[in-house]
């Protein structure tokens, strides 16, 4: 007889879904006791690592990954990395176990309210109605996640798995088609916008892809900004028209795209803010249009002209179709590795700025970089260019504990491939769980910790709304020991030639290293930094 687990696991296989990132409970036992030797287990201590971890792995192959977790715990526990993984469009399908059918009406001792439970943020959410349902459940899921970019949900009772499979075929297509051409007649109104511009300007989002945004960039001439807040570089960085990130409040904003007449958003939003200020975006005069496959993204965008089509699509057939510019582009700040950062005297801690520019001088150019420390992303901007389209990626939803198990995941994904971890230890503390999944699994990540013992951001902008702020720094936090509790080696690095030191050894050997390691660095916090 065939089971429902049985016909579940052919539908994992045929959608190459076989490393399961989770952390078992009771109401997952019978799904996952006794694996097949062809289906992995990656065991993460805390859901927001599960899911953390999956989101990277995702992202490694730009492909659904698999996560289990915990009824009503479980689930709840990871509702903030499912909110990153929707908002950074990371698809995922995320099975969720819940108590006995036969008894659930009854409520028992661990049965999930479940079904609203993670809010809007899954891309779609299902409770198959019988349990012979449940493997073509898991392959909609698959399609939803790949078509929706999210997390995809399907909640499955713990006895569903033991039950007679009856062989009907699972109620979703084996394979999804999706159509990437655009006709030329569509984009009609956006060319002609284009080919009339004066001074046009590309905001590149997480969304774009290098390759077609390149060429589009170059036959306009045009300076290319990155969104803000965005996940992925949505541009080389140190190409020569690359502008920089672009500010996250409306008055700087209006003066970095003020020369421009058209501003084309691709694959981003328009546009992401964060301190709320009046006024418009833009300065009058300027018409800003989007290109995006998202409908939810398009919708809400502040755009004269909003195109909902594959980016590299769209891109490919604009540059096509558009004639040559042959105005030279806006002058814009130079950026890269050699860019200034302030000196350290002797004796006196390390700035966060000077961290970054020793790590940029000797990283390759296939890093795979994440960050998460939000009082020194703008220096990071400033001095470590993306020069791969995973040389960035970042929590575009904002909160904190993305990076160090999206960094576990990234480079179980990508083996070969040299992954960076750079993270406040405010942002540490919140996904610390994922060094023990890092050093269990031999997952040679290198986790570069500015540790300023307080969350510098909040406290400036404590300072910005006039009163004091009721929490302490928490300069006891030892950074390096927890990591080694965890199995995780680390270091301390107090000075530059520590830090020069730690990187010059570690950096060379990263495409190959098989033992992660965190490096516990001690910075002042900036004095200039404003959020």
């Amino acid at each position: 007889m065939t089971t429902v687990r049985a016909a579940a696991f052919e539908v994992l296989r045929r959608y190459g879904l076989t490393t399961i990132f989770g952390n078992p409970g009771s109401t997952e036992v019978s799904l996952l006791t006794g694996l097949p030797d062809d289906l992995r287990f990656v065991l993460a201590l805390h859901e927001g690592s599960v899911v953390g971890m999956a989101t990277g792995w995702a992202i490694g192959h730009a492909a659904p990954a698999l996560a289990v977790l915990h009824t009503t715990a479980g689930l709840g526990n990871a509702v903030g990395a499912l909110a990153t993984a929707r908002v950074n469009r990371a698809p995922l399908v995320v099975l969720v176990g819940q108590q006995d059918r036969r008894h659930l009406a009854l409520e028992p001792f661990l049965a999930g309210r479940l079904a609203g439970l993670a809010g809007d943020y899954p891309v779609w959410t299902d409770q198959p109605v019988r349990a012979q349902d449940v493997p073509g459940a898991l392959a909609r899921a698959f399609h939803e996640a790949v078509t929706h970019r999210g997390p995809a949900l399907v909640v499955v009772p713990m006895d569903d798995w033991d039950a007679p499979f009856d062989g009907e075929t699972p109620a979703a297509p084996a394979r999804v088609l999706r159509p990437a051409a655009v006709p030329d007649a569509d984009l009609a109104p956006l060319t002609e916008l284009l080919a009339g511009a004066r001074s046009p300007a590309i905001v590149a989002g997480a969304g774009a892809s290098w390759g077609p945004l390149v060429e589009l960039a170059e036959r306009l001439a045009c300076p290319v900004f990155q969104e803000s807040f965005g996940a992925l570089a949505g541009f080389p960085q140190d190409h020569p028209q690359y502008a920089g990130a672009l500010p996250a409040d409306r008055a700087r904003l209006r003066a970095a795209l003020a020369a421009h007449d058209v501003v084309l958003a691709v694959g981003a939003p328009v546009f992401r803010q964060y301190p709320y200020a009046p006024g418009p975006l833009v300065e009058p005069g300027t018409a800003v249009a989007v290109v995006t496959d998202d409908p939810a993204e398009a919708h809400r965008s502040a755009a004269a002209l909003a195109v909902l089509a594959p980016p590299a699509a769209v891109c490919a057939r604009l540059a096509a179709l558009l004639p040559a510019r042959s105005a030279a582009p806006v002058a814009v700040p130079p950026a890269g590795p050699v860019a200034p950062a302030p000196e350290v005297p002797g004796g006196e801690p390390l700035r966060a700025a000077y961290v970054l520019r020793e790590l940029a001088r000797r990283l390759p150019r296939d890093v795979v970089l994440l960050e998460e420390t939000p009082s020194s992303r703008p220096d990071l901007h400033r001095l470590v260019p993306a020069r791969n389209p995973l040389g960035f990626v970042s929590a575009a939803m904002g909160g904190l504990g993305f990076a160090v198990p999206a960094a576990v995941g990234l480079r179980m994904a990508l083996p070969g491939r040299p992954v960076v971890a750079v993270v406040g230890d405010g942002s540490a503390l919140y996904g610390v769980h994922a060094l023990w999944s890092a050093a269990h699994y031999r997952v040679g990540a290198l986790f570069v910790v500015l540790a300023n013992g307080r969350y510098a951001v909040m406290d400036r902008l404590a300072d910005r709304q006039g009163g004091k702020a009721p929490w302490p720094p928490f300069t006891e936090v030892d950074m390096g020991a927890l990591a080694r509790s965890l199995g995780c080696p680390a270091r301390r690095v107090d000075g530059p030639a520590e830090l020069a030191a730690a990187l010059d050894e570690v950096i060379p050997s990263l495409a190959r290293r098989e033992e992660p390691l965190l490096l516990d660095v001690a910075v002042t916090v900036d004095p200039d930094f404003q959020p």
